[in-house]
């Protein structure tokens, strides 16, 4: 079997079009000045956290659409992709997602470049503890550049639910990251009730410290959908995610070393702000 060639998609810039301005050279003093043309606004990149030459550890993958993307449009070859559901409830819930898995698989086999692992069942607060639920040895030898989570919840339960979700999930991927740069990236939706869950203040219990954040946008990930964590609405439904604001937050280690986990214990805050750290 010939191998595939993998698409390559590079970025264009969008800078400012400054076009030349001609003058006329007969002008004399009291013509008057000729109109200068519109310069154009500069269009903002969306930000991009993943790069070609990233170990990536993606969890609560739900029809393992965004892994797709990562590999197709963004060059991300090395990835272990992750879901909670098991390989059954995974087809019933997201029926698209095997078309999704047998193209990864299929680029596993075909293209020397690409270390693809796809695993069902993975618990993203067991991570690398041993047991079915933690990864097994895919996750457990670390060494990740990056470990993201999309829209995690845990369906419909409350903000103090999801809250423990996210310590449990941190604590699990701190000793996962390669040193001594790896980081934790979050994406979750803006607004409440997940303003709420104030997630700086969960990374500071655990030793991390939010370093950026920025807009998620959908449409820099193609072919990406937000997948509902009870499955997909039959007959579509109305409420799509990406039709929300979203929010991506890199989280790193405070010392970039070895971190101390704090006991986490649930306070009543206020809302997070929802200043950016950028804008685009």
């Amino acid at each position: 079997m010939g191998k595939s060639k993998r698409s390559k998609h590079n970025r264009s810039s969008h800078g400012p079009y400054s076009p030349d301005t001609k003058f006329n050279q007969s002008r004399t003093s009291t013509d008057p000045p000729p109109k200068s043309k519109m310069t154009k606004a500069p269009q903002h990149l969306p930000t991009i956290p993943f790069t070609a030459t990233d170990r990536v550890l993606l969890v609560g993958e739900g029809d393992f659409s965004f892994a797709h993307s990562l590999y197709n449009h963004h060059n991300c070859s090395s990835l272990v992709a992750t879901c909670y559901d098991t390989t059954v409830s995974l087809t019933e819930k997201y029926p698209q997602a095997a078309q999704y898995i047998r193209e990864l698989e299929a680029a596993a086999r075909d293209d020397e470049a690409a270390d693809f692992e796809v695993l069902y069942g993975i618990d993203a607060t067991k991570l690398g503890k041993g047991g079915m639920a933690s990864g097994g040895k895919a996750v457990r030898k670390g060494a990740f550049d990056k470990v993201a989570f999309n829209f995690p919840h845990v369906g419909g339960l409350t903000k103090d639910v999801n809250r423990q979700l996210l310590v449990n999930f941190f604590k699990a991927a701190i000793p996962l990251l390669a040193a001594p740069a790896g980081k934790i990236v979050v994406t979750i939706f803006e607004g409440e009730p997940y303003s709420l869950w104030n997630i700086r203040d969960l990374a500071r219990h655990v030793g991390l410290q939010v370093g950026t954040s920025f807009k998620f946008h959908f449409d820099a990930y193609p072919g990406y959908r937000h997948a509902r964590t009870l499955g997909n609405i039959e007959g579509g439904g109305r409420w799509k995610g990406e039709d929300r604001d979203a929010r991506t937050y890199i989280l790193e280690r405070k010392d970039r070393g070895a971190t101390q986990a704090q006991p986490f214990r649930q306070k009543k805050r206020k809302a997070e702000s929802s200043d950016s750290d950028q804008d685009d």
